[in-house]
């Protein structure tokens, strides 16, 4: 079982990245918050959880330890398998996520591509008291700090305008590697991030 990356990030595209551990590159599936967060080149680390079905081994990736216990914590539902859980992961981040199983809000979850209300009332249904909040929410300061909150707000914004997750996403990474922006971003950057995704997406149209 691959537990754990700690490598270099080859390529990223709208749903997965390469890294490259001893010259070998791991094609690995992360939430979109991870992969905004990340650019080619940058040494990370990364959790990972190997899925292996009829048709495929998948490999899915999470920049932190919460991250990746939600992920498997969501599996325990019946019917939810690891691509409903990453759109969930994709959509809400892990402590936002496991707050919304705590206090019934079926709605937030619902707002994950592929889930659905009904999907949601099960997640909460089957979850609820079930779900170590420390574990989730008590991530050290040093991981929150990481945590790349600005591109998600930049995220969310493009999706509140009627843009895909993927594509908003991928505006992000590329706006933000072509005018030499450092990530995670700062409160600063966000307006202008923004600014630039959107010009951007629109110029793809």
């Amino acid at each position: 079982m691959i537990g754990m990356l700690h490598g270099q990030v080859d390529s990223i595209d709208a749903v997965s990245a390469i890294i490259e551990v001893g010259g070998v590159g791991y094609e690995t599936r992360m939430p979109s918050a991870d992969l905004a967060s990340m650019h080619a080149g940058q040494t990370v680390k990364v959790y990972t959880s190997l899925n292996v079905s009829q048709d495929a081994i998948t490999l899915y990736g999470f920049a932190s330890l919460a991250s990746k216990r939600m992920f498997l914590q969501l599996q325990k539902v019946s019917g939810i398998g690891p691509k409903v859980a990453l759109s969930l992961l994709s959509t809400l981040p892990p402590e936002r996520l496991a707050r919304a199983v705590a206090d019934g809000d079926a709605t937030a979850l619902a707002k994950a591509p592929g889930l659905g209300k009904k999907g949601a009332q099960k997640i909460i249904l089957e979850l609820k008291g079930s779900i170590d909040l420390s574990q989730i929410e008590g991530a050290s300061p040093e991981t929150r700090s990481t945590e790349d909150t600005g591109s998600e707000q930049v995220v969310e914004g493009l999706m509140s305008l009627g843009w895909r997750q993927q594509d908003a996403v991928h505006a992000v990474q590329d706006v933000c590697e072509s005018n030499h922006i450092d990530i995670p971003l700062g409160d600063d950057d966000v307006p202008r991030v923004l600014k630039l995704a959107l010009a951007s997406l629109d110029r793809g149209r």
